[in-house]
């Protein structure tokens, strides 16, 4: 369980991270979303220790990861994939981190197997490819058997087996009753997998709900339409202050009016419809609707290209 209480980190002048509270709770994948730059890094060094807060806390199972008798046993952390040594085999990397905190052998040959390094386990970490890496760091994040795992960024270089394989693992931890913290910026991966999410914008904690409550709350009353007269509808739902799109399929999605109301304006005017379908919000629109105040970097426009 992770337990942060108006977490502050000053980089000099730069407030990398703003009264920031929020737990982790066992049995529970959270997923950690933010814009680069939200403090999402800043916030997982300080729960590791890595970093020291300017002020506030953060516990793991109601202590500080600095004062714990056996730190890897109590949290499993990967934060970066190549933390591991370039000329090492991979086996003999988990060894050397296992015989640190006396963990057994066989715990490394467990470990290996779960994360699909069986293959490569006897080459060197240095020839890997980052999804390889990404695997060592996980086996390497589970080689304590943790009740809490932090892990960032744990699919990049992950090719879609391995994307899917990380999902189930994670929803298998939290079924074990650990505390799973997850930090992503694939929306649709991190709607499948996690149950509550911590979002960050610029240092401050803007969303700590269910991944359901934060969907429901980006609204939205787009309803998808289909007729066989796309011009004549859009004509009269436009003056009705309505937003309407044309999709690839042929369809209209039509925002700003829900489906009484489009029904209304057709019937009248002899429009068919054949489909009125409310769009239900994504993951990702509500992401961006939460964060677009807070993004620091922002893509040109593709025109330009």
């Amino acid at each position: 369980m992770i337990e942060a209480s108006h977490l502050t980190k000053r980089h000099g002048a730069s407030l990398a991270v703003d009264d920031v509270s929020f737990t982790v709770a066992p049995g529970t994948v959270t997923g950690f979303l933010g814009p680069n730059g939200a403090g999402k890094s800043t916030t997982m060094r300080m729960v590791v220790g890595l970093d020291r807060p300017t002020s506030g806390t953060v516990t793991v199972n109601g202590r500080r990861y600095a004062d714990s008798p056996a730190p890897l046993q109590e949290v499993g952390v990967l934060l970066d994939a190549g933390a591991s040594h370039p000329g090492r085999t991979a086996r003999a990397h988990l060894r050397t981190v296992a015989r640190t905190h006396g963990i057994p052998d066989r715990r490394v040959d467990d470990v290996i197997a779960l994360t699909g390094l069986e293959p490569v386990a006897r080459r060197r970490a240095g020839t890997f490819s980052l999804g390889m890496r990404q695997r060592l760091g996980i086996a390497t994040a589970l080689l304590g058997d943790p009740s809490t795992i932090v892990l960032d960024e744990p699919v990049n270089g992950l090719d879609p087996e391995g994307v899917v394989w990380v999902r189930r693992l994670c929803r298998s931890l939290a079924a074990e009753g650990r505390a799973v913290l997850l930090s992503s910026h694939l929306m649709s991966e991190m709607a499948q997998t996690a149950d509550h999410l911590v979002v960050l914008g610029r240092g401050r904690v803007i969303a700590d709900e269910s991944v359901a409550d934060v969907i429901a709350r980006a609204g939205g009353d787009r309803v998808a339409v289909r007729t066989d007269a796309a011009d004549r509808l859009e004509a009269l739902l436009r003056p009705l202050g309505a937003t309407v799109a044309h999709l690839p399929d042929g369809r209209l999605e039509v925002g700003g009016l829900g489906t009484e109301q489009i029904a209304a304006a057709a019937g009248p005017a002899g429009v068919l419809l054949y489909e009125l379908t409310p769009v239900q919000p994504s993951l990702e629109d509500a992401f961006f609707g939460l964060t677009d105040d807070s993004v620091e970097y922002r893509s040109g426009s593709t025109s330009q290209v």
